[in-house]
């Protein structure tokens, strides 16, 4: 390339540069003009030397300082200008609490969510059958629903479930669970505690959303249980994995149960549960193992002992296996 072409290019690249500078020139010119109008012509010839000047020098070192900085200053990429925020979606008072009710809804079970324009199912449930309702695309999300409405009509077109085992009051909670994904009360995280606690555990009047108690009457008992122990095992029976999660944490938030309701709803949990199922059973053991002192004492544990249950063997074992790890540990 010519001495005359590389001049030219030089000139072109600079070009926004000189443009700003000849902006600033001529309003500097105006300022002269209006004071001392005898260095305004004086001020032109030196400012076009200059200019000469720069350019003479540029066609002997290349690409200038001076260049590299016209090209910066109308740069972005090299601009050093305010700095990008991400901007923060704010939400409104009402909306947290909304969504926060939406993601406690969802954080321990899967809820089944659909346009509830499927089927409705007729389910007969317990010795008085009593009668509920549910669509069948939320009973299809539950292995054992799924197969007891396969093939199966009435004469007016409607499908019907039998649960004649069934206490209303259990039922009640499977289906609240398949439609929400939790039973009340609910397991709800307390931001200020970074804690989670049982909703509405001390209110006793719940309005017509549930029971709130921790125990419940069951017909085939004939006595109170811990209601989420039958929880579990129905959870069990309908192949509800994450109702059984469920149903176990929630337990751990009891309190102040007598001995005898716990020890019948140990025997209940090993009546219902496979062998192959431990975490319920293991609940129950750790419990007993871990307030020791409380049962030892009691004289419902002696009779209910001497009466008999594989629940106590599978004790006198934890037991042992208690003893053997304190001893290894010392």
């Amino acid at each position: 390339m010519k001495t005359s072409d590389k001049e030219r290019n030089h000139i072109l690249d600079r070009l926004p540069g000189l443009l700003l500078m000849l902006c600033a020139w001529s309003s500097s010119v105006k300022l002269f003009q209006q004071t001392c109008p005898l260095l305004s012509a004086s001020v032109f010839v030196v400012s076009l030397i200059c200019f000469e000047v720069d350019l003479w020098l540029a066609s002997f070192h290349g690409e200038s300082d001076c260049n590299i900085m016209f090209k910066r200053s109308f740069s972005s990429k090299d601009r050093a200008g305010k700095s990008a925020r991400s901007s923060k979606k704010k939400y409104s008072e009402r909306e947290k609490v909304k969504l926060q009710e939406s993601l406690d809804e969802t954080s321990l079970g899967k809820p089944v969510y659909c346009a509830l324009t499927s089927p409705i199912i007729t389910l007969i449930v317990g010795p008085e059958q009593r009668v509920f309702a549910a669509h069948e695309d939320v009973l299809s999300s539950c292995p054992y629903f799924c197969a007891a409405m396969r093939n199966q009509f009435l004469k007016d077109g409607t499908k019907r479930v039998d649960l004649p085992d069934e206490e209303p009051e259990i039922l009640s909670c499977v289906l609240e669970f398949l439609y929400k994904g939790d039973y009340y009360p609910r397991l709800l995280h307390n931001p200020r505690r970074d804690s989670w606690q049982l909703e509405n555990a001390e209110i006793t009047q719940t309005g017509g959303c549930g029971s709130s108690e921790a125990t419940m009457y069951h017909s085939q008992v004939g006595d109170t249980v811990l209601r989420d122990s039958v929880v579990y095992c129905a959870a069990e029976k309908y192949g509800l994995e994450d109702l059984k999660t469920l149903a176990l944490r929630k337990q751990g938030f009891q309190s102040g149960i007598p001995v005898d309701v716990i020890l019948r709803s140990a025997r209940y949990a090993y009546d219902n549960t496979p062998d192959s199922e431990s975490r319920l059973r293991a609940h129950y053991l750790a419990m007993i193992i871990r307030c020791r002192k409380i049962f030892k004492k009691s004289g419902t544990m002696q009779l209910e002992m001497e009466v008999g249950h594989k629940f106590y063997f599978d004790l006198f074992v934890a037991m042992c296996n208690h003893m053997d790890d304190l001893v290894e540990t010392r």
